[in-house]
């Protein structure tokens, strides 16, 4: 029996493959020659959909080497914290020495609260996140999360926590989502059917806020919001521009006088 995945994610991961179904170096190729016309001439080879790690080492390796090319600085791989290994990252560890390549691990934590994981079908826990992070730190790579911030069924508290055990960990950098709704998934149904409440703008923009403030300012954020999939989308950012949901969070900080770090003393 086939077990279905994340409740807000749909068969195309994250919906943003522009070349996919092409050989991974035709695909870097065509976006490289798209950001040459910038002025850019060094570049990150981010394998952003799906689960970047879930494979046969031998096909993971021909995928990953594919990569690599003499403008390539980094690879920076997406994957989850129940499809980390050692084996995945004794592959990754000599593919860095091989080919002097900086690595990063894109790990999702979504939330802090574990048993929002299990009411969304993560297939992964708590632990199993802090396991995964604390094995690749071991292994020397940078560590970067993913955090949804109104996940239906959490609130300020499981902010709170989410940052909290972020900082504990000391990963290296976190890209902050809100949560959109995609057609054809799961939530896509329930939010047809009127059986999903999402947390309003203004809600949000005070959760980002307050995680903020109680992340450690050595971390860096990547992310404030993201960009909701072109095609199928249901709901996205309420509407918002991601520019206007910046704004409206660096507003919020200014009102409050607040700032990364100011509530994280214990964990800076």
């Amino acid at each position: 029996m086939e077990r279905p995945g994340c409740l807000f994610c749909d068969e195309t991961g994250s919906g943003f493959a522009t070349f996919s179904g092409r050989p991974i170096k035709e695909q870097l190729e065509l976006m490289k020659e798209k950001y040459r016309k910038k002025g850019i001439n060094k570049f990150i080879a981010y394998f952003q959909n799906y689960t970047n790690t879930f494979g046969p080492i031998d096909v993971l390796k021909d995928v990953y080497v594919q990569a690599i090319d003499d403008d390539i600085v980094q690879l920076d791989i997406a994957t989850r914290p129940d499809c980390i290994n050692r084996d995945v990252l004794n592959l990754l560890k000599d593919i860095q020495g091989a080919y002097n390549m900086a690595i990063s691990l894109d790990i999702g934590l979504q939330t802090a609260n574990y048993h929002t994981l299990v009411k969304v079908n993560r297939g992964h826990t708590l632990a199993e996140y802090i396991y995964a992070v604390n094995l690749s730190k071991n292994f020397g790579f940078e560590v970067v999360s993913h955090v949804i911030l109104n996940l239906p069924g959490d609130n300020t508290l499981d902010v709170i926590e989410s940052a909290k055990i972020l900082s504990a960990l000391k990963v290296d950098g976190v890209k902050i989502h809100s949560l959109y709704i995609v057609d054809g998934t799961i939530f896509g149904e329930m939010y047809k059917q009127g059986k999903l409440e999402v947390c309003s703008f203004d809600d949000y923009i005070e959760r980002t806020v307050t995680f903020l403030e109680h992340i450690s300012p050595n971390i860096v954020i990547h992310r404030l919001v993201a960009d909701p999939p072109s095609k199928g989308t249901l709901f996205g950012n309420w509407g918002k521009t991601k520019t206007e949901v910046i704004n409206a969070i660096e507003k919020r900080l200014e009102e409050k006088g607040t700032y990364q770090g100011k509530r994280a003393s214990n964990f800076s």
